[in-house]
């Protein structure tokens, strides 16, 4: 869709407070011309009022937010030209689907010829072209969804707002409309996507970069590969994923700790000698039987999904988890297993550790929060 308005999102240290509670604390993240930025976090944690300070509908106590090269900080709503689209979808039960997506553009005044051009070229992206002339009670949750996005895409937007669009869909939809909503980011190279979540799934699937957000602050923001391989806070590697986090002390020897009583080999990290520090190790990649870094306890629980295992087993006090292909025969509860872990599986997050956004150069205010 040409046409588009100017892409880009730029927070530079953007609070909102709602009296004396602080509900988004000096975020400053910029989201690049044509990237999918995903905002991930619990409830609480900031994400949508972050978004609803994109939009307008939220005014920040300090900090300035930016749409390409424009301070739209004092902008009412309508005059951002950003598409945005809600968890409920918001259509008008009484227009049929061609007038739901024309709406944006009868606001902005556009030519009737124009309208039906834009309508079509809408529908036909989200392929939704022969459900034209039904009204929203007509189609299943899935179709609502892509009207909704039509309607959004319709005035050629800039930045699209995905505020937990796939909330209400059921597992199967929502698997289907990812991979639509991949499809249309491939579409629309131009147009800079900011996407709420609290599914990392989503995030992961979806996002160039993963802004990770808890208690009204950025906490960590990569690609999902870096987040999920190289997690640099514990919170981090708690909420992309499932991990094991196990206290260890690190050893004298580059890329060496102690766990409960078991020497281990790991990447090496930040940490110095002596240190304490806390391991990260996926479940999936945890094997079941002796080799490297083999760590022995007491199975205490299985559970079975599937095409895999999931065992817990404890040890000095603590429970790891493997996730490990199906087993013909299941260990006994109660029963001494080993497990084992590649050294460069095993990340050392260093305790107390917390991410911080590249320090930016007085003269190039352009590069607030890159988040690289």
């Amino acid at each position: 869709m040409s046409g588009a308005t100017a892409s880009g999102i730029r927070f530079d240290q953007v609070t909102v407070a709602y009296g004396r509670t602080v509900v988004l604390d000096g975020l400053d993240l910029t989201v690049e011309p044509g990237e999918v930025m995903a905002l991930l976090g619990p409830s609480g944690s900031g994400k949508t009022t972050a978004l609803r300070a994109v939009a307008g509908f939220v005014t920040p106590d300090s900090g300035r937010v930016f749409l390409g090269d424009r301070d739209v900080t004092a902008l009412p709503p309508h005059r951002r030209g950003i598409g945005m689209v809600v968890q409920q979808y918001a259509l008008f039960p009484h227009m049929r689907v061609r007038e739901n997506v024309a709406f944006g553009l009868k606001a902005r005044k556009a030519a009737r010829a124009e309208i039906a051009d834009r309508v079509a070229e809408a529908l036909e992206l989200v392929g939704m072209a022969a459900y034209a002339d039904r009204h929203p009670r007509e189609l299943s949750g899935g179709q609502q969804q892509r009207v909704a996005i039509a309607r959004a895409l319709a005035i050629r937007p800039g930045v699209l707002l995905l505020d937990e669009p796939l909330s209400a869909l059921d597992a199967q939809l929502r698997s289907g409309m990812l991979a639509e909503l991949a499809r249309l980011h491939r579409e629309l190279p131009d147009v800079s996507i900011l996407y709420v979540t609290h599914d990392q799934v989503e995030a992961l699937t979806l996002a160039d970069r993963i802004a990770v957000m808890d208690r009204a602050r950025l906490q960590d923001c990569d690609t999902p590969q870096e987040l999920y391989r190289r997690p640099r806070t514990e919170f981090t590697a708690s909420f992309v994923g499932n991990a094991n986090l196990l206290p260890v002390t690190v050893g004298a020897l580059p890329g060496s700790a102690d766990f409960a009583g078991h020497p281990l080999s790991v990447t090496p990290g930040e940490a110095a000698a002596g240190d304490a520090a806390t391991l990260c190790v996926r479940p999936h990649l945890v094997g079941l039987g002796p080799g490297p870094n083999a760590v022995t306890g007491t199975l205490a629980e299985v559970q079975w999904r599937g095409s895999t295992h999931r065992l817990h087993v404890d040890t000095g006090g603590h429970r790891v988890k493997a996730d490990v292909p199906e087993l013909r025969e299941v260990p006994a509860l109660g029963g001494e297993v080993t497990l084992h872990f590649a050294a460069e599986d095993a990340v050392l997050i260093p305790a107390g550790a917390g991410w911080a956004p590249p320090v930016r150069a007085a003269s190039a205010p352009s590069s607030v929060g890159s988040g690289a």
